[in-house]
């Protein structure tokens, strides 16, 4: 059996082979996510101890005190000379793990991300609701990271953000930026979120709507003169204006929803596809830039239409998911397997039946 490493050496493998996550699990291997696929780092398995002791190496006195006491925690790391990660441990059939998520050094640009001009527009916007949605591991943190850049460079203001952990250090530029942390710097988003509004913001950053009270009072925050950027894990514009709303008392939806359609701007929601030739992953959005017509659908919930307005509103940069996906499958980056799994209507992407010779 070949020797246990240190946790540096781990990581340093995982972001040297392109990993974006690391996995520490007992009776396997340490393991990288690569290209969305996971890989093992050695050809030995972890030992509870073994397991216990890379991630221990990674804690503070006070946040293995906080572990013992609540049995999860969410951390920010930092290795000199490999950058940031995002670090989950928790228990799991009574035995430590963790994930570690790599966070680039540099916060990209919207375009290089693969994001279409409608979302620095939406970054343009002075006041209201816009969210990023999409599962775990999609990238709505760093897209909502490129926004906050996007808005530093172009205006003068005040940027608050609100994170579990903070992810991307952002610098200042032309707006002064106050990153807080949940667990130190505050004690839960919906309490920062409440002191964000006497602390002259322009923008709010959210890094997850996860509860009733936040969701509140970033409509609130909205809806007084102030732009919020905030994630939801949903997968596409109706179910996250379902989310949003089912989330309220039954007695208290109407007027959510009324709330809703005045102070939202945008949706964008995505996801990360792995490329035809195996190469990485390659981002499919859907983005819904709100109008007079979506907003009437909002207030009422008739979120069926969403995507039928959202298909005839391309002149005002909005797509569909499956138009991000014929897009994709035409320039050959992802294949028809692919396609077909992620779309909305299978029809669409279905191969054209054989010609049948006479």
């Amino acid at each position: 059996m070949s020797q246990l490493r240190d946790i540096d050496d781990y990581l340093r493998m995982a972001v040297e082979n392109g990993g974006s996550d690391l996995h520490l699990s007992v009776d396997a291997p340490p393991a990288a996510r690569i290209n969305g696929t996971l890989i093992p780092l050695e050809d030995f398995t972890l030992t509870p101890d073994a397991t216990r002791t890379l991630i221990f190496s990674t804690l503070s006195e006070t946040q293995r005190s906080r572990l013992e006491t609540e049995w999860e925690l969410d951390y920010a790391l930092e290795i000199t000379g490999l950058g940031r990660f995002r670090a989950n441990v928790h228990y799991a059939r009574n035995h430590l793990e963790a994930a570690f998520r790599h966070i680039p050094p540099e916060v990209p640009e919207l375009s290089q991300l693969g994001h279409s001009p409608t979302i620095e527009q939406f970054c343009q916007h002075r006041r209201g609701l816009v969210l990023v949605t999409g599962i775990t591991g999609s990238g709505k943190t760093t897209t909502l990271a490129a926004m906050v850049k996007r808005i530093a460079e172009t205006r003068s203001g005040v940027v608050i953000t609100i994170e579990d952990p903070v992810e991307f250090v952002l610098p200042h530029r032309s707006c002064l930026i106050k990153q807080r942390e949940i667990g130190k710097d505050t004690k839960s988003f919906s309490m920062a979120l409440r002191q964000a509004l006497r602390q002259d913001p322009d923008v709010i950053v959210v890094s997850e709507l996860r509860d009733l009270e936040t969701i509140r009072i970033a409509l609130t925050a909205a809806e007084t003169g102030h732009l919020v950027l905030a994630t939801l894990h949903t997968v596409d514009a109706p179910q996250t204006i379902d989310r949003l709303v089912d989330v309220f008392p039954p007695d208290q939806q109407q007027q959510i929803l009324a709330q809703l359609s005045n102070v939202l701007e945008g949706i964008v929601c995505q996801r990360l596809l792995p490329k035809a030739d195996g190469s990485g992953r390659i981002l499919a959005t859907e983005v819904m830039s709100v109008n007079y017509g979506l907003r009437t659908c909002i207030r009422d919930r008739k979120v069926e239409q969403l995507v039928g307005l959202m298909e005839i509103g391309s002149k005002e940069g909005m797509h569909t998911i499956d138009d991000s996906l014929e897009l994709l499958l035409q320039q050959g980056t992802i294949t028809r397997e692919e396609a077909l799994f992620q779309c909305r209507d299978r029809q669409r992407f279905l191969p054209p039946p054989p010609v049948r010779k006479k």
